[in-house]
């Protein structure tokens, strides 16, 4: 491993991108805090750490991991890349219905530009309305100097700011993914999970009571160590389930050519038992915070009937046995819904027949499709089930275990899966790298993994 690493810095080529890409990180994280002017950052602060629990706290730490952005420090990056990941889901899902947009895709290299042109029109109409929202919530919470707060100035100078934040943020991951290694969207995600961890640990070792005795935000021995026993399992699981495949062999038909017979070859196509990621946990998560707000608000100013609204709010509230049902359904049904948007048999079907392959046993053309098909949704139940138990172990572990939810986000659950899934996907592009240019990769050839190239 330390070989390999160390032949990655041999390598100029490789050595620039990986350099590269490690620059563009440290540019983001330098302007996660540049401060927009006018905006009480202590008062901002104090408003967050105040809210006890429940679905606004959850919404908090959720929008600081899935998008590299932070609510509770108003800076440039603010709204973090969340803007640029809605509008590719948007045009995605547009994809499938607009049948202009689904042949330009088709397209190449030119249609991938356009598509991405799109993309980023999307993303500048998303951060203009966004940033609308996030200014008014902190007009009227009291969050910005009076005075700034209300005026047109401030207005003018906080809605461009967040804007330019985010814009910035999708160049940096373009350049990413052009000049260095790795996908720039994902690892600047990554980098925000990551840069968690010291605090984590800190606020672990500070309220560690090894007396045992009970004191306001201790944690016991057994809640560190059941802490440390689900970050290792977390992690083993997330990886097995990452590279976890299901490999549907093919045949290439036999061809003469001349006195020459070719074809005959056996081959293989993999499908991911976890085809959607962690996808369908954040949709999940977002769709399941607004029941929360409504009925929380509803009760709060008194709407009749009262009652109804507090015990709706109960049943909202995270780790109640009705949101973990209702979140478990959730994820499998955007589990189903993402891969029926992703993966599309019939295309499939249709190219493996105009390479002039088959699946044994089965004709070309429709039975392929469907089976195919059937394959996909026996294998999405299993990855749907794994992620609805990676989905609901850290608000069980928060409630049930009087533990902060930052804490059990981030050492067992979804966090931990996009780190695990980003790294990943990181060291293959290295290894691909090193294989390519006759270097041995991180994993030695006895263990099975890549060979030294010839």
């Amino acid at each position: 491993m330390i070989r390999a690493f160390m032949n990655v810095f041999r390598i100029p080529d490789l050595r620039n991108k990986v350099l590269f890409t490690l620059g563009m990180l440290m540019v983001y994280r330098i302007g996660f805090y540049v401060p927009i002017p006018g905006i009480d950052q202590e008062a901002l602060s104090t408003h967050f750490s105040a809210v006890g629990g429940g679905a606004a706290e959850q919404a908090v730490e959720l929008f600081a991991m899935f998008t590299g952005g932070d609510l509770g420090q108003s800076t440039i990056f603010g709204l973090g890349i969340m803007p640029y990941i809605s509008a590719s889901i948007i045009l995605q899902i547009l994809v499938t219905v607009v049948p202009a947009l689904e042949k330009l895709q088709k397209e190449g290299e030119s249609g991938r530009r356009k598509m991405m042109e799109y993309t980023r029109y999307g993303t500048v109409g998303l951060c203009f309305i966004q940033a609308i929202f996030w200014l008014f919530y902190l007009n009227r919470n009291g969050l910005v100097y009076p005075d700034f707060a209300g005026t047109l100035s401030f207005t003018m100078m906080a809605i461009p700011g967040l804007m330019v934040g985010t814009l910035l943020l999708m160049w940096i991951g373009e350049q990413i993914d052009e000049y260095g290694v790795g996908n720039g969207i994902s690892l600047i995600i990554m980098a925000g999970i990551i840069v968690q961890l010291p605090t984590v640990f800190i606020e672990i070792f500070q309220g560690l009571n090894l007396s045992g005795t009970a004191r306001g935000g201790a944690m016991g021995p057994e809640k560190v160590l059941f802490l440390i026993v689900s970050f290792v399992a977390v992690v083993a699981s997330a990886i097995l389930i990452t590279q976890a495949q299901r490999r549907i062999p093919i045949q290439q038909a036999k061809q003469a050519r001349g006195r020459r017979v070719v074809g005959g070859a056996k081959h293989f196509i993999p499908l991911k038992v976890n085809h959607g990621g962690v996808m369908p946990i954040i949709f999940a998560s977002s769709f399941l915070l607004l029941p929360g707000w409504l009925f929380g608000g509803a009760w709060r100013a008194g709407i009749w009937p009262e009652g109804f609204w507090y015990k709706m709010t109960e049943f909202s509230a995270p780790g109640s046995f009705m949101y973990t049902l209702i979140y478990i359904a959730m994820v499998y049904i955007f589990a189903y819904f993402w891969v029926s948007i992703q993966f599309q048999p019939k295309e499939m079907a249709n190219h493996l027949r105009d390479m002039g392959a088959f699946i044994p046993g089965l004709r070309p053309g429709k039975r392929t499709a469907d089976y195919l098909e059937a394959v996909m949704e026996r294998i999405t139940y299993v990855g749907a089930g794994f992620l609805a138990i990676i989905a609901v172990i850290p608000t069980i572990v928060a409630v049930q275990m009087q533990i902060p939810f930052r804490i059990s986000a981030f050492l067992g659950g979804t966090g931990l899966l996009i780190v695990v899934s980003v790294a990943l996907d990181l060291i293959q592009r290295l290894e691909a790298n090193l294989v390519m240019r006759n270097y041995e990769g991180f994993l030695p050839p006895e263990s099975g993994g890549a060979t030294r190239g010839r």
